[in-house]
């Protein structure tokens, strides 16, 4: 799947069919490109952009194509365009290190000064860039509590009633036509939901990790699977081992 790809196809415009579902009863809407919406609000939540990934590598003497922000920034733009929300909510580690921020280049300080216009816009501190963003539109926090619901970067341990939280990038795999499909999800039991990254260069952990143990109960815990073009849940009973 290629979540760039599909961003610019769709440019934003066309309808996807994203999958309803809730957190501690607060209606929301996991879309294919890795936001949830949450309609009651007007709110729009992605996790773990990880800009300038590609830089901060660089940076390491670890050369890595420099294309990821550019990337990163179009599907987001593709889904602020689609649900033109009142407030974005960005769920920590958004860059990749501690002065990604700083050197941003200034196309695009525009391309986010641009999605942010006429709207809320707040960065949720993660392990990665504690320190929050420089001269960027938005106020910065460790962790807000808005409508009911907490977001934060790391979820905290033990089972969470209305928790929204990014860090873990969990993902899935499911067996089909005798082929194993590992895809990046959205995690819930309808208490607490851990977003997917939506950084294009970020990887995975599967919902079966040590990583992930305590955090769910499991008789009720769904993964929603981004696809080509639309979400597919499949419950934690269900997935492949």
């Amino acid at each position: 799947m290629n979540r760039l790809a599909l961003a610019r196809e769709l440019n934003g415009l066309v309808p996807m069919p994203g999958v309803e579902t809730s957190v501690s009863g607060v209606a929301a809407v996991c879309d294919p490109l890795g936001a949830l919406y949450l309609p009651d609000t007007g709110a729009l939540v992605v996790s773990d952009l990880h800009l300038e990934k590609g830089a901060a590598f660089a940076r390491r003497g670890m050369m890595l194509p420099p294309y990821d922000t550019l990337a990163t920034l179009t599907v987001l733009s593709a889904v602020i365009t689609r649900y033109d929300p009142k407030i974005v909510v960005s769920l920590g580690d958004n860059f990749h290190d501690r002065v990604g921020s700083e050197h941003l280049p200034d196309i695009f300080r525009t391309l986010i000064a641009d999605m942010a216009r006429g709207r809320e816009w707040i960065w949720i501190n993660g392990n990665h860039d504690p320190d929050g963003t420089v001269d960027l539109p938005g106020i910065c926090a460790d962790e807000i509590h808005y409508a009911g619901l907490t977001f934060r970067h790391e979820p905290k341990g033990g089972l969470q009633q209305g928790e929204i939280a990014g860090h873990l990038h969990p993902a899935a795999t499911v067996r089909r036509r005798e082929k194993s499909i590992r895809r990046p999800c959205f995690a819930t039991d309808g208490a607490r939901l851990l977003m997917p990254a939506f950084g294009v260069m970020s990887g995975g952990l599967d919902l079966g990790h040590k990583a992930m143990k305590g955090l769910f109960d499991h008789a009720s815990l769904v993964a929603h699977l981004l696809g080509r073009d639309r979400i597919y849940s499949v419950r934690f009973g269900n997935l492949r081992g």
